[in-house]
């Protein structure tokens, strides 16, 4: 079964401006299912486990596309972690919210939820995620976690995972000063808000768009990546 990751730039469930996007995933999921529901589990880590955002994610997946919504606590209290294995063992799609990257892969490498996640993507899971939630696959992320924290006012790299080749910026909109920095590395994905990028066994296939662009440099070169 393929590997597939959907990378979101950005955007915001609750008001659905990535609904031409989650359409898509939506119905990768389902073709995941086969004949039972499809089912998708929410990790909101990056944002301390946002029950709203939960409810927002619900109201698109359930309401909108009649997929089974699980969440998938870590910071509210101890859960156990056969729970969210066993939520994964049966999931179709995994969707990993926006905030606190860094925070969050703390969380993560300290549960071995890090482990459980790139295990079931390894196994055909669907991983989806925006802003945090797509950066960490990549080899360098540019975030904002500094700013969160109130360390440093300005953006900064971190090492992600490494799933994925390259540095990848999310919210490009309001980070035009990455075209500088993607000039020092050998390949950078740059994602507007409202636009996905979508990797299927670590190669990119293609983007999808709400509204907004993506662009790839390959040694400093600039072009966008058209979406479908």
């Amino acid at each position: 079964m393929d590997r597939v990751i959907f990378a979101l730039g950005g955007g915001d469930l609750r008001n659905k401006t990535t609904l031409e996007i989650d359409k898509v995933i939506a119905k990768r999921a389902k073709e995941h299912a086969g004949d039972k529901r499809a089912m998708g589990v929410f990790f909101g880590t990056a944002s301390h486990d946002s029950l709203p955002y939960f409810n927002s994610f619900r109201k698109i997946y359930t309401s909108v596309f009649d997929i089974k919504a699980e969440i998938a606590l870590l910071t509210k209290k101890d859960v156990p972690l056969e729970n969210i294995q066993n939520k994964l063992d049966k999931a179709d799609f995994i969707y990993i919210g926006g905030g606190d990257t860094i925070f969050m892969l703390d969380v993560w490498k300290k549960t071995g939820v890090d482990k459980m996640i790139m295990d079931a993507y390894k196994k055909g899971v669907i991983v989806a995620g925006l802003s945090a939630g797509a950066i960490f696959h990549f080899e360098k992320m540019y975030t904002d976690s500094e700013m969160l924290h109130g360390d440093n006012n300005t953006y900064a790299i971190y090492e992600g995972l490494k799933t994925l080749k390259g540095i990848m910026t999310p919210h490009y909109n309001y980070r035009k000063e990455f075209d500088d920095i993607a000039k020092n590395y050998p390949l950078a994905y740059a994602v507007e808000d409202n636009c996905a990028l979508l990797f299927e066994n670590e190669s990119l296939i293609t983007s999808y768009s709400s509204g907004g662009k993506a662009f790839k440099f390959v040694n400093g070169k600039k072009e966008e990546i058209l979406s479908e």
